[in-house]
């Protein structure tokens, strides 16, 4: 990721690994990388500016002054690698007084395949040139201003010459790269209540954890029995499986099996019990349960899944944030899913103090300038 001028950041480069945790104090910037990331990744997935950035306003940096026009606004950009290499997009907000992409620019291997660039602001377009390599070495269109161009290209570029399929490559892989984004933010006071049955997608504040886990026990057992095992390294007293109970028709309640004793309902657990347990329940599925749009044009084996997890460690101890993060390592090996979390600035200690292998830890509090 790349915060050229975003919020309290500017000319932030943050490295994101398998498993990153944004750590820093209150004011540091933590969750606005997190709220950079999703917007590139709506953006990506061809939403409005305006539905995305509803107060951009907001995000442009204090001591941003406004031109001679009366505008403000910012930047903000990723690399994203993959087949193609490492591709650049950077892109240029108008914020105020009107909201809207003022400039792209999408680079690969030392060559601008697209850039975009306000011509006429009296119009809601933007001037796009884009790499062809044919009887013209570019092709140039007008193209929405409160829309992504990269995500635009696919279906702009007719991909008969080497240069625009060396485009399409790129901005295929950038788009494939942000789109699949699930926001997580468990509420715990909307997971205690016994919930009705449904598909068994988990949303974003995990409200309907009991029939996610109702859906895991009867398609999955394997991943059931392993969020278990997570459930009794995590939580307080012995802990022998995950229980369902349906308290009436349609309804289902998910509840700590104890052995001998009395099961304990997900109701009675404390918020960070809850938390965790929801955590490690989005470590452990997927794009099919989790409530995101899967990318049906991307082969599966390709796909890859982003958690975004704002203050990944409120409310657990040191042994959940642990057990989290070992889970989290291991899932992420794969490739397949990727996990990009908050923690407060004195949850970590020192690299190597016990945090897991494979954890990329980005100190704001440090790096910022």
């Amino acid at each position: 990721m790349r915060l050229s001028a975003f919020g309290v950041h500017r000319a932030a480069v943050l490295p994101l690994g398998p498993v990153t945790l944004l750590r820093g104090p209150s004011g540091s910037g933590k969750s606005t990388v997190l709220r950079a990331y999703e917007a590139l990744a709506r953006l990506g997935a061809g939403a409005g500016l305006g539905e995305v950035l509803p107060d951009a306003a907001d995000l442009v940096p204090e001591r941003a002054r406004p031109d001679a026009q009366g505008r403000r606004g910012f930047r903000i950009g990723c690399t994203v690698d993959g087949p193609a290499g490492p591709v650049h997009l950077d892109v240029a907000v108008q914020a105020e007084p009107r909201l809207r992409i003022v400039g792209e620019r999408l680079t690969s291997g030392g060559r601008t395949l697209l850039t975009t660039a306000l011509r006429d602001p009296g119009r809601s377009t933007v001037q796009a040139e884009w790499h062809t390599a044919g009887s013209t070495p570019v092709t140039r269109a007008p193209l929405p201003d409160d829309l992504l161009g990269t995500a635009l290209l696919p279906l702009r570029v007719a991909g008969k010459t080497k240069g625009q399929l060396e485009v399409l490559a790129a901005a295929e892989q950038v788009v494939v790269g942000l789109r699949s984004v699930f926001a997580c933010d468990p509420r715990p006071a909307g997971m205690r209540a016994p919930v009705p049955v449904g598909e068994g997608r988990l949303r974003r504040d995990c409200r309907n954890l009991a029939e996610v886990l109702h859906r895991t026990a009867n398609e999955c057992p394997r991943r059931h029995a392993r969020l278990a095992a997570m459930a009794g390294a995590g939580c307080t007293g012995p802990v022998t499986a995950l229980g369902l109970r349906e308290p009436a028709e349609g309804m289902v309640q998910a509840v700590l099996e104890r052995g001998v004793r009395l099961a304990t309902p997900l109701g009675r657990l404390g918020d960070g019990e809850l938390r965790y347990l929801a955590l490690a329940l989005v470590l452990l599925t997927g794009p099919g349960v989790l409530a995101v749009d899967p990318l049906a044009e991307v082969p599966e084996a390709m796909r890859t899944l982003t958690v975004l997890a704002d203050g990944l460690d409120r409310g657990l101890d040191a042994r959940q944030l642990r057990e989290l993060l070992a889970l989290a390592a291991t899932i992420c090996a794969n490739g397949h899913l990727r996990l990009v979390g908050t923690v407060g600035e004195d949850r970590l200690g020192e690299p190597g103090a016990g945090w897991a292998p494979g954890v990329t830890v980005v100190d704001l509090g440090r790096d910022r300038s």
